[in-house]
């Protein structure tokens, strides 16, 4: 089995924030399923997988019409579990779309199958930091850029510190970095993932909890590009609402 691109999921159905978010129903489906429709109907020609840990996750996307395998449940981060998936689907480039991400769009895949196809290992999006509340926010990872649109850091401080307004967030400046919040999208090339799974969980990774570290930290290059795109990213009841919220106007009954 072998394919140029294809989007992989990564899927566990254990979540310390929000027990069992993937089973959570909104308007009777689940949110693994929402995602799995919008991935579906927004980038139909790729092929489509998830990476799953639990035989409850497996069945339902199988009986659903999904493809999906069953991967060691022991992985520390979804880009193991994508590792081990992609040994048997051979994509000479994968793209990793979050199993809690119901509004990503294919705008936003297909910039991500741009990207990895440059001189990189690894790409990624991220979506303008406007607000001081995203700024401080420590669930709102920011990211900061070279010339190039590579990623130079990642991190969940309120970053860069802007000295000229005494550490207030000016975003007037950060509009020219630009200053990113980074979203829960990548891709990667088949011959990095393969090394990624060999690497030791980095120093700063450890630390912030954030997998992207591991590979800068490696001497990696990930690219970043940026998107306008709403997105939400389900960790929290609150945030299952403000989809439900999404879908009600969307789909009003």
């Amino acid at each position: 089995m072998e394919t140029k691109i294809a989007v992989i999921v990564p899927a566990r159905v254990a979540s310390t924030r929000f027990p069992q978010k993937l089973l959570h129903e909104v308007r009777g489906r689940p949110v693994i399923l929402w995602t799995a429709d919008r991935i579906r109907s927004e980038a139909p020609d790729y092929p489509l997988w998830f990476a799953v840990d639990n035989e409850r996750l497996l069945h339902l996307l199988t009986e659903a019409g999904y493809q999906a395998m069953m991967t060691d449940v022991a992985h520390g981060c979804g880009t193991d579990r994508i590792a081990e998936a992609n040994r048997t689907i051979g994509a000479e480039y994968v793209i990793n779309v979050q199993a809690d991400e119901p509004l990503v769009t294919g705008g936003q895949i297909r910039q991500l199958a741009d990207l990895i196809q440059g001189e990189v290992e690894m790409a990624t999006l991220g979506t303008p930091l406007k607000h001081e509340k995203d700024y401080l926010n420590p669930n709102h990872v920011k990211c900061l850029c070279d010339a190039r649109g590579r990623a130079l850091i990642f991190s969940r401080a309120p970053i860069p510190f802007f000295r000229d307004s005494q550490g207030l967030f000016d975003p007037a400046r950060a509009a020219q970095l630009p200053l990113l919040i980074h979203l829960g999208l990548y891709a990667y090339r088949r011959d990095f993932l393969a090394a990624f799974a060999a690497m030791p969980p980095g120093r700063l990774e450890q630390v912030e909890k954030l997998e992207m570290l591991r590979v800068l930290e490696q001497g990696y290059r990930i690219a970043v590009g940026i998107t306008h795109d709403a997105l939400i990213e389900i960790d929290t009841r609150e945030q299952a609402a403000e989809f439900e919220a999404v879908v009600k106007e969307r789909f009003p009954l």
